[in-house]
């Protein structure tokens, strides 16, 4: 969860002023929290609420008031506003940079004794489908809830068909997650990001976003270079290093630095969000 946090509020200077190179400030003095942070923290309260569908909405109109000009999108701000509680077909990637906390409450023994996946998985889609309930836009959430999983697993150490434990070949692991995530949603995972950067426009669509940060994810080398490369692409840079810091954070950890100074960009009340879901993910 504070993987996506740290990449809302470093990419929060630069999604309307792009730059395309992994050479800046990781952070700045004029860095802020946005929507995805605030969305984020949302999705958490609502699992440590119950995780059901009322929750999900319950939480997300709660915070979304409490920070009314945290930049959301137009459809989505309509919705925040008033008194619908439906659905309104979104495909935006709104449903992805706030997913991350769904990823955490699944269960890695489950998964490596049957091989199947656990039934918190199903927290990933209900997320997005209480506002995204487009095909893509649950798409989208999905995508990053499970990369975010495999990483856990596999950089865990969770695997036992290798004599070497995977966790020391993230090579291995990274080929494993971008397999299965090509197969099973459809995305292109094998564009380079030089490939990518000098034609990589604003976009808040699932589609156009998720791959991105999936990619800026497998050429890291650490959470920070994460970080840096899916700022460099451009495009929404504060969504889009927020997924890819969701994943990042899964596979190396966030360094104490970073997220002490993440931390001190926040204010009481999301602090006290973070706090409480760190104790909860302690207790699994």
């Amino acid at each position: 969860m504070l993987g996506a946090i740290v990449g809302d509020i470093v990419g929060s200077v630069y999604e309307w002023n792009n730059i395309k190179t992994k050479d800046f400030p990781l952070f700045r003095k004029d860095c802020f929290f946005t929507d995805d942070t605030v969305m984020t923290c949302a999705v958490a309260e609502a699992i440590m609420n119950g995780g059901q569908k009322v929750d999900f909405i319950d939480a997300m109109k709660k915070y979304g008031r409490m920070y009314p000009d945290a930049d959301y999108g137009v459809r989505f701000n309509a919705w925040l506003i008033s008194d619908n509680r439906d659905p309104y077909n979104s495909f935006g990637n709104g449903s992805a940079m706030r997913v991350s906390p769904c990823a955490w409450i699944m269960d890695c023994d489950v998964y490596e004794r049957t091989g199947t996946w656990p039934s918190s998985r199903g927290l990933a889609s209900l997320s997005a489908e209480v506002t995204h309930n487009h095909p893509e836009g649950v798409k989208g959430a999905m995508a990053t809830a499970d990369a975010i999983f495999l990483c856990r697993f596999y950089f865990g150490g969770y695997c036992r068909e290798y004599e070497q434990p995977i966790n020391d070949n993230p090579t291995e692991c990274k080929r494993r997650i971008k397999d299965y995530i090509e197969k099973t949603y459809g995305y292109n995972l094998s564009q380079t990001l030089d490939e990518i950067r000098p034609n990589y426009r604003f976009n808040e669509t699932c589609q156009e976003t998720v791959p991105q940060a999936i990619i800026a994810f497998l050429e890291s080398r650490d959470f920070e270079d994460a970080i840096r490369n899916a700022i460099s692409l451009g495009g929404d840079s504060d969504t889009l290093a927020a997924i890819t810091g969701s994943i990042a954070e899964a596979a190396y950890g966030i360094p104490g630095w970073i997220k002490d100074k993440t931390i001190s960009y926040l204010d009481e009340p999301l602090k006290d969000v973070v706090m409480r879901w760190e104790n909860r993910i302690k207790a699994y």
